[in-house]
């Protein structure tokens, strides 16, 4: 996945290294697309702009941002393309971050001569666009379907743009896509005032991060991406920015990732809160305070970013998919499984959050009233089957994980107990935490293999069980952890990358690695003493990464090529989190 990707918090680019925007939705993350080319290359639409005659690229981020730089040296000259969606603090309080990105040409020498294909297809390109030249802008709409709009404003020739005509570059140019109509029309030297302001914005958000002695730049990397992919209005935080890009390349493994799993959500809000960027923890609280039904029995895995409850899956017959890679989907069906590790972690992050920041009490009684309302379902369900972190669709099975994350929710609601004074309902819930460990301990081992497996009666394994010691539940040093790990990494790691498991599925046997186990291998490595391993590990891993150092969801096992969707929140969450145990903080 040799893509950049820009964006302000409320939706999202993918940009190709040759400067072609290939993925776009406005005017949220979850919108439908302006521009997919990367999911059909004839019918998706795309907005590029190149050379006339042959030219060479090289990409780059401004240090510390989301600014993405295409540098471009062409016959007649060289100009660099710098990508931005604005994003700034405002003077009267709040956040600038309006539904529109910015490319604005730089002239560093001569004057290169460009063509500029614009070609919008809204709505996910079901129905034709049409484009119109107005003074000031153009516009493209749909005729047929959902209506929907948008703006392409700049300081070149609105008809040569239209025309794809050449154009000689004398001097800076801009293009502003909006989906909004501007009421004031923009000007380069407004343009140059955002970008200005964007820029300082990043480096600011990213100066806060804590100082580390090695791997600085990969942590630095990873926390812009998780913060990218947070949600302004809500405080949610999405799994990834696209849609059906395949686990494996020819495969219906395609899914669409741009709502908040609260599992991956929890895991990046305690590792942004590690490195220093309290305040997304907060607003990732706030979010779960306001989804969380009170008093009532159900709750799901994954809200929409708004918090929607319903998020009905759908396929888009009409396009060909990513490399040829159908059906492609938006929606997820997966919002109606059953995943009983979601109370657990919702656990875990309240307990965290109890610990390190000062509550008012109305909202400690809130988060009271939540706790109590978590601890119902883990003991109302525990013992049931469910469908497991990775959402296997056609059977629920009593999945170790889930019973890990059970206990852990138990664990979590004691010590949140203890630490509000609500001593009353420690007999009983000390009693239910301490009984769902003994189960997993007689049923969740394989004295044959000498580790935990995937599920009780299982011999596959999973690499979701190294996560073990991660939440305390096992120590490091426990010879049945470090037997577990050894034995993941003997079955499920191949040329340095991981499996998350290796038995057949609904769709028939797993081809391609998941980078997140790959470092939650790393982590678990290091924990129990084998830190030569872990690091050989971790260097050749983040070899893996593209020229931009993101990552996606996994990677072909033989070709090293990224799969899944891009880029992806959970694999770099869990950089972070191996960087962190194999570097030593400064103090």
């Amino acid at each position: 996945m040799n893509y950049g990707i820009v964006g302000n918090c409320r939706s999202a680019a993918l940009i190709n290294k040759q400067g072609t925007i290939e993925w776009l939705c406005l005017p949220d993350f979850d919108s439908p697309s302006i521009f997919a080319s990367i999911l059909d290359t004839d019918r998706g639409g795309s907005f590029g702009i190149e050379c006339s005659e042959k030219s060479e690229e090289s990409q780059y981020y401004l240090p510390g941002t989301n600014i993405l730089a295409t540098r471009v040296v062409c016959p007649q000259g060289e100009y660099v393309i710098y990508d931005y969606m604005p994003r700034y603090k405002l003077y009267e309080g709040g956040y600038h971050y309006p539904p529109e990105i910015v490319r604005y040409l730089k002239v560093l020498r001569g004057k290169p001569k460009i063509k500029v294909h614009y070609d919008p297809r809204l709505v996910y390109s079901r129905y034709q666009t049409s484009t119109k030249e107005h003074r000031d802008y153009l516009k493209s709409y749909t005729k047929q379907g959902r209506y929907e709009s948008i703006y392409l404003y700049s300081n070149l020739n609105i008809s040569d743009l239209q025309q794809e005509n050449e154009i000689e570059l004398t001097g800076d140019a801009f293009f502003l896509l909006s989906y909004n109509q501007k009421i004031k029309i923009p000007e380069l030297k407004s343009i140059e005032l955002n970008f200005e302001r964007t820029k300082v914005y990043w480096m600011g958000w990213v100066s806060q991060n804590k100082q580390f002695i090695r791997f600085t730049e990969q942590i630095e990397r990873s926390a812009l991406v998780l913060k990218l992919l947070t949600y302004q209005r809500s405080g949610a935080i999405i799994a990834a920015a696209t849609t059906s890009l395949p686990e494996t390349v020819g495969s219906i493994r395609n899914w669409d990732y741009r709502y908040c799993w609260i599992r991956d959500a929890s895991m990046t809000i305690r590792i942004l809160t590690q490195i220093g960027h309290d305040s997304e923890a907060q607003r990732f609280l706030n979010f779960i305070l306001r989804i969380i039904p009170y008093k009532q029995e159900k709750m799901q895995i994954m809200y929409g970013i708004n918090g929607q409850k319903t998020l009905k899956e759908r396929e888009l017959t009409w396009l060909a998919g990513y490399k040829d890679s159908r059906p492609v989907r938006v929606g997820n069906a997966a919002y109606k499984q059953k995943q009983n590790d979601i109370f657990g972690i919702l656990l875990d992050v309240i307990h965290q959050n109890i610990v390190h920041f000062h509550h008012a009490q109305h909202i400690l009684e809130e988060l009271w009233t939540v706790v109590r309302t978590l601890v119902r379902h883990i003991i109302n369900n525990w013992k049931t089957p469910d469908r497991g972190i990775w959402e296997i669709r056609s059977e629920h099975r009593h999945f170790t994980f889930s019973k890990v994350l059970s206990w852990v929710g138990m664990d979590r609601a004691v010590k949140i107990a203890q630490d509000l004074g609500q001593t009353d309902y420690l007999p009983v819930w000390s009693k239910v935490r301490d009984r769902i460990r003994r189960d997993i301990e007689e049923k969740g081992w394989n004295e044959e293999k000498q580790a935990f497996t995937q599920s009780y009666g299982s011999a596959s394994l999973d690499a979701a069980n190294l996560l073990m010691e991660h939440y305390h539940f096992l120590q490091a040093d426990d010879p049945r952890y470090i037997s577990t790990v050894n034995k993941c990494y003997d079955e499920l790691c191949r040329d340095g990358l991981m499996y998350r498991y290796k038995n057949e599925d609904d769709f028939g046997l797993p081809t391609s690695s998941f980078t997140v186990c790959t470092f939650w291998m790393i982590r678990s490595l290091a924990q129990i003493g084998e830190r030569e391993k872990a690091e050989e590990m971790f260097d050749k891993v983040l070899g893996y990464a593209n020229h931009l150092g993101l990552f996606s969801e996994g990677l072909d096992f033989s070709s090293k090529q990224m799969v899944g969707n891009f880029p992806q929140a959970y694999s770099h969450l869990a950089l972070i989190d191996a960087a962190l145990i194999l570097s030593d903080r400064k103090e």
